[in-house]
């Protein structure tokens, strides 16, 4: 269907913005041997396979990552892994070769040392993929997997990076992955806004063009403003990420991160009040771009997390200029 010119058709991707891919591709290629990246990262880029991230675990608040409890135990030449994952998106493709799992191989260690990761072929005996969870009752492209690990072995030589730098490599996918999250969602708010003012161009109430209301003007610039000042963040995130590198963005990421989903589910909520019945059904995608929105509160860590992560940033600023 089209409202003049705009389909209400969305693609997937377009929603969900989960895209495994991207972030395990830069994981590769940062982490990754000679031999790891001839087998997986090549593939990967050609488009040949596709691969997810094993990560969030159900039993623990997995937005910190010391928590996880899934282990990774060494004997002899290989690891065994057993642990119960959620959220593993992209697992469901038949597509997906290859699985980066991470969990715990130094219970002992300090709480930043005690995790690891470990490239896990999808097909490998005891990868157990359960079901797929929804989104608000949405199921995005194949979905989030939940998947439990039983006695899985793979060789030693499948291990990514360095034992117990399983949280380091953590860190350093998920920010340039937040960065990717917030990119779509302000394009998915762009889209958002573009429906509602051309629905209330042509809706007629109470003798004129819903576009002639004070109330609709008002929510439509306060939308174009939100957007504009999280896209300049998030280039601001991204370009201190291109010249000084993720630690030195790591404020920034988690202000984006924090900024980006809530700015998004602001304009399509708008939007969604100028469609009226229509902006809660099927007949347009505001519903689902809803949802998604609001999930990315939640996932690559919680509101909450970041805003702790700003605040802390902001405390711990050099106080010398107020003398």
């Amino acid at each position: 269907a089209e409202i003049s010119g705009w389909s209400t058709e969305i693609a997937p991707e377009a929603i969900n913005c989960a895209a495994p891919d991207t972030g395990n591709m830069e994981t590769l290629h940062l982490f990754a041997t000679e031999e790891q990246r001839a087998r997986w990262l090549q593939p990967l880029l050609a488009g040949e396979i596709r691969s997810a991230f094993s990560m969030t675990e159900p039993a623990v608040a997995s937005s910190d990552a010391r928590n996880i409890q899934t282990r990774i135990v060494r004997d002899g030449d290989h690891y065994v892994i057993n642990g119960h994952k959620w959220w593993t998106s992209g697992a469901n493709d038949p597509r997906c070769t290859i699985l980066i799992v991470m969990g715990r191989t130094n219970p002992e260690a300090a709480s930043h040392q005690q995790q690891s990761m470990v490239l896990v072929p999808a097909d490998t005996p005891g990868v157990h993929i359960k079901r797929s969870t929804g989104v608000f009752g949405w199921q995005d492209q194949h979905g989030h997997a939940e998947i439990v690990y039983d006695d899985v072995r793979v060789p030693v030589s499948n291990l990514l990076g360095e034992e117990g730098a399983g949280f380091a490599i953590a860190q350093a996918r998920l920010g340039p992955g937040r960065i990717h999250h917030c990119m779509r969602a302000i394009g998915v708010a762009e889209r958002a806004l573009a429906l509602m003012t051309d629905r209330v161009s042509n809706r007629i109430a109470f003798g004129k063009p819903l576009a002639e209301q004070g109330m609709v003007q008002h929510a439509i610039a306060l939308s174009r403003n939100e957007i504009d000042q999280a896209r300049l963040l998030c280039e601001k995130a991204a370009w201190t990420i291109d010249q000084h590198g993720n630690r030195a963005a790591h404020g920034l990421v988690s202000q984006i991160k924090a900024v980006a989903p809530q700015m998004a589910c602001n304009v399509i909520d708008r939007a969604i009040q100028t469609h009226g019945a229509a902006g809660v059904c099927d007949d347009t995608p505001l519903a689902r771009m809803y949802g998604w929105q609001r999930a990315m509160r939640i996932f690559d860590g919680p509101d909450e997390v970041h805003l702790r992560t700003i605040a802390r940033t902001e405390i711990g600023r050099d106080k010398g200029a107020l003398a």
